[in-house]
Formats: structure tokens, C-alpha cells, sequence
């Protein structure tokens, strides 16, 4: 924790290893990468890697840069590079730290053919970003089997799979198996929503992804928020209280005047630290085992709530703005975002703390 400030993300790591077991039972005769990337989720990448490590046979980034983190940091566990690789020097770098690529392209195949180290080989069977068209796999693959490139695996993403009501994920699902049922490699379709909402996704290869940190795709889905555990608490202090009279305003903009006398508490939390600029009046945080809404409109470096009701709030108690007792999911469709920005976006000057 910083010396002088007490905003801090605590995270569960046993939560994690909860999750990833979680993961590993809806399908038991697979294997499941554990998604990692974008400092696993706002988690802290190495620490979660190397809670996992015994347990996961893989870990997925999105950047080779994530990727060599990982490898200075003495973890040794397969990793998977996401992006893949922009040049043969790179795909040479990762055939040496024994890393595994992603092959996105026809030119990122030719790099694996130069640097002969281990590939995945994406389909694009409609998410238009990355990935092969289904027509050319079997000439990628033969390309890369004649250079002697080990091919661990042949993949695609799924759009629209935490909306179980679109039938696009079915069609994303039928093409890949289409083009791939019969190239001789494993398969992999499924991230989290695959796994919770579309059983014909699950294949030798799963990739969890947000359901690790306890937060569910499958927003409106109570039932699954349930079964997961939440592994971040992002908590701040509360630095002052004050006494609002009726008629006086709240922040800049005076975006929320008091209508009846108010007791006010200032947290040291802002969008500097990661909480959403856009959050409303009435967001709810948790503090002294009580829920207290969000007045005003957030500052770079704090926010503030209504403890009129909550008269035992004192400076220096912690403040939840989201964790097992306010969903990060509920505050970002009140922000008019997804829960994944929130966790991604704790920014670096607020500490992690492993529990």
C-alpha cells in the first residue's frame, strides 16, 4: 500500500484460482488458457500468473511485450501472444523464449515459417479483426507443416457471445467447425461467454478470460454473477466529512444540490485512479457495512458520497466503489460502460494488495 494513501485494489487471488477451477469443470475433458493480458485485468499480471501456474497448462496475452514480462519474471508456463508477430525478428525473439504466436495473417504465417517456433492459427469467421478467411486454412496450415512449424492449435473469437439470444455466435461456431473439424490440430472457440452461454463453443481448448476475476459477460445473468467470485476490491478512504446545508451544491458543475441537510464524505478516489468520470448521482459504494450513493460529479483524484443516513462514517474508514459488495458490472452501466474497462482502467498509482 503507498505510504501516505490508502486507495487500494485488494485482490483475491484464491478467488482467481476459484474461477479458473470454475472454468475447468464446465468442460472437464478440456484444457483451459488462462487469459492474462492487459496486466490480467487490471489484477496484476505476474502475481495471478504465478498463482495459476500450478494449475493452468497456458497463459494467453495479448502482446509480446506482456509475454517477455512474464519470461523475466521466471514464468516458465506455455505462453500464447495474441496480437502474433509484426515482423521475422520478433517471431525469431518469441521462437527463442519459447513463446507461442498467434498467426493472424498470410504475412504473420510467413514470420512463423521463418522463426519455426509453436503457432496458433486464427480463423476469422466474422468478428472482421483479426484471423485467416475459413477458405485459406488448409493452405496456411499446409505452408506452415512444410516448414516444420509446430502447430498447437486452430482458433477463432467469438463477437456476440454474451448475447445468447443472437444467432450470430451459431453461425460463427458453424463456419469455424466447417473449415476446421478435420485439419488435425486442436480446436479452441470459446472466452468466457463461450463457455457460460454456448456448450457447442467448447472445444480442446477453452480461453477464460473475464470469469477469472469474478466479473460475469453474461450481464443480466444473476445466476453466474453467484457462482463466481469477485477477486478485485477497489477501495479509498475517506479523507473528510462535512456538513452540507439544505440548497448548497456539490462538486464541479454543482451537478447535485442538497435537499435536506447532508452529511458528506470526500474519498481519495477519482478517474486518476481509475473510478468512471461518467459514474451518476446514486451509484452506490460500501462503507461501514452500509450502502451510500455517489453525489456530485468526480473529480481527477475524489469523489464524493452521501453518509446523511450513516452516521458511524468516520475519516480514515475504507470506502468499496466496487468488489463482492458493489458489482463493477452494476457501476458500469450506470457509467455507460463494461466491467471490463473498469478493471483494466485502475490505474498504476493505485497499489494492489494481495490478500
Amino acid at each position: 500500500m503507498n505510504q501516505y494513501r490508502r486507495t487500494a485494489a485488494f485482490i483475491d487471488l484464491e478467488a482467481i484460482r476459484a474461477n479458473y477451477a470454475l472454468a475447468l469443470s464446465m468442460d472437464p475433458g478440456s484444457r483451459a488458457v488462462a487469459v492474462i493480458k492487459a496486466d490480467a485485468y487490471g489484477h496484476g499480471m505476474v502475481r495471478v500468473a504465478r498463482a495459476l501456474e500450478d494449475d493452468a497448462p497456458a497463459f494467453a496475452v495479448a502482446t509480446i511485450d506482456e509475454a517477455m514480462q512474464l519470461r523475466e519474471a521466471g514464468i516458465d508456463t506455455d505462453l500464447l501472444v495474441l496480437e502474433g508477430a509484426m515482423s521475422e525478428q520478433a517471431a525469431a525473439a518469441c521462437a527463442a523464449a519459447h513463446i507461442t504466436l498467434m498467426v493472424n495473417s498470410t504475412p504473420q504465417a510467413d514470420f512463423a515459417r521463418s522463426a519455426r517456433g509453436q503457432v496458433w492459427v486464427k480463423v476469422d469467421t466474422g468478428m472482421r479483426r483479426l484471423g485467416i478467411d475459413p477458405q485459406e486454412l488448409d493452405e496456411v496450415l499446409a505452408g506452415l507443416r512444410a516448414a516444420g512449424v509446430p502447430i498447437a492449435a486452430v482458433c477463432t473469437h467469438l463477437a456476440c457471445a454474451d448475447r445468447p439470444d443472437n444467432d450470430m455466435t451459431r453461425l460463427q461456431i458453424e463456419t469455424f467447425l466447417a473449415c476446421a473439424n478435420d485439419c488435425g490440430v486442436p480446436l479452441s472457440i470459446a472466452n468466457s461467454a463461450g463457455l457460460m452461454a454456448w456448450p457447442a463453443s467448447r472445444a480442446d481448448w477453452n480461453r477464460p478470460g473475464i470469469m477469472l476475476y469474478g466479473l460475469s459477460p453474461l450481464r443480466e445473468d444473476e445466476d453466474w454473477a453467484a457462482r463466481l467470485r469477485v477477486a478485485m476490491r477497489f477501495a479509498a478512504e475517506v479523507i473528510a466529512i462535512r456538513d452540507v446545508p439544505v440548497g448548497s451544491s456539490v462538486g464541479y458543475g454543482a451537478r447535485w444540490t442538497a435537499e435536506r441537510p447532508s452529511r458528506i464524505a470526500t474519498l481519495a478516489a477519482g478517474y486518476a485512479d481509475g473510478y468512471p468520470r461518467h459514474a451518476p448521482d446514486g451509484t452506490p459504494t460500501f462503507v461501514n457495512g452500509q450502502v451510500a450513493p455517489l453525489v456530485g460529479t468526480i473529480s481527477m483524484d475524489m469523489i464524493t458520497i452521501d453518509v446523511t443516513d450513516h452516521p458511524g462514517v468516520a475519516i480514515g474508514d475504507l470506502a468499496e466503489l466496487w468488489g463482492p459488495n458493489v458489482a463493477a458490472n452494476d457501476i458500469a452501466v450506470r457509467s455507460g460502460t463494461i466491467g471490463y474497462e473498469l478493471l483494466t482502467g485502475v490505474s498504476g498509482r493505485v497499489p494492489r494488495i494481495y490478500d
